[in-house]
């Protein structure tokens, strides 16, 4: 595939988007502008600080009888960026498809807050899920998307390391992986979108800041058995395609399941930007049945989840 050879329903907006939003110098900027009121937000959505500080913004099912599955979703935005706000329309659709309740992590953000910050919030967050009375123990799932998804899978390897949670499977959508991708010099595609080298390496110096990468970067982690099953999506016009790959055939290796969807032609967040393409609806379709069958599986299931 030539490396500007977009799906056809992504072809439009790429030719508009640039390879980079966030440096050092347009942080505050973006930052204003994803502070702004988004259309169309939910007004059902519970806006809370739990016990350690952290915000979550909680979405609850219409109809739920007893405890039932859930969700801990953590934003995207390169450890800089992001309000879990952002992402209101796509825990809402989790809600409606898969009946369950969502929360999405507000977590501190670096360079302010960097590693551990942001992870102990999205720790914290899932503590905090795992113990509400509507919520099944043992049916808690984590995801995120880019910087999110890093977090989540971090967040697989905190909790099986502290042993007092265990989500029964991670969704990572194009997740950021490994700072090492940032050495790569045969990474600058010019079909990339959004996220390229100079904001990778802006977002890794941020958000490690002086922690010893073996222990805050998901990638470097040389013990990966006893994790929950994982869903790994990412399209092949993304920076992160080769790191997520290559941490998806580790977590074979390890002995997790994992459930791989490369997209053709997509860049990064396409998902987020064309929700109504046909390859966005499947990407989305792919999460939602990857999480339906770990809740369905997962101890204490009774009857099969909604649909």
């Amino acid at each position: 595939m030539p490396a500007t050879d977009f799906d056809p329903d992504l072809r439009r907006i790429a030719r508009i988007l640039p390879g980079q939003l966030i440096t050092p110098s347009t942080l505050r900027l973006m930052r204003k502008l994803v502070a702004l009121p988004l259309p169309g937000q939910p007004k059902d959505v519970e806006v809370l600080t739990i016990a350690s500080g952290a915000g979550v913004r909680l979405h609850r099912p219409v109809d739920s009888a007893g405890p039932g599955p859930a969700l801990l979703w953590i934003h995207g935005g390169g450890y800089v960026l992001g309000r879990a706000k952002q992402d209101d329309a796509m825990c809402r659709r989790f809600v409606r498809e898969l009946g369950i309740t969502v929360a999405s992590v507000e977590y501190r953000l670096a360079p302010e807050h960097p590693f551990p910050a942001p992870l102990e919030d999205c720790y914290s967050a899932l503590t905090w899920l795992t113990g509400l009375p509507a919520v099944d123990p043992a049916r808690v799932a984590i995801g995120g998307g880019s910087a999110g998804g890093g977090l989540a899978a971090a967040l697989a390897l905190l909790a099986r390391d502290r042993g007092e949670v265990a989500p029964v499977v991670q969704v990572l959508v194009y997740p950021m992986l490994d700072d090492r991708t940032v050495n790569r010099a045969d990474l600058d595609n010019p079909g990339h979108r959004l996220w390229n080298q100079a904001s990778n390496r802006f977002g890794w110096a941020s958000y490690l800041d002086g922690a010893d990468p073996d222990v805050a970067v998901p990638a470097r982690h040389d013990d990966l058995t006893g994790l929950p099953a994982a869903w790994i999506g990412v399209g092949t016009l993304d920076l992160f395609h080769d790191e997520d790959l290559a941490y998806a055939e580790r977590l074979r290796r390890a002995g997790v399941p994992c459930h791989v969807e490369v997209v053709p032609g997509a860049f990064h967040t396409f998902d987020l930007l064309v929700p109504n393409a046909e390859v966005s609806q499947s990407f989305f379709t792919s999460q939602c049945e990857s999480l339906r069958q770990a809740f369905a599986t997962a101890p204490g299931w009774s009857r099969n989840p909604p649909r």
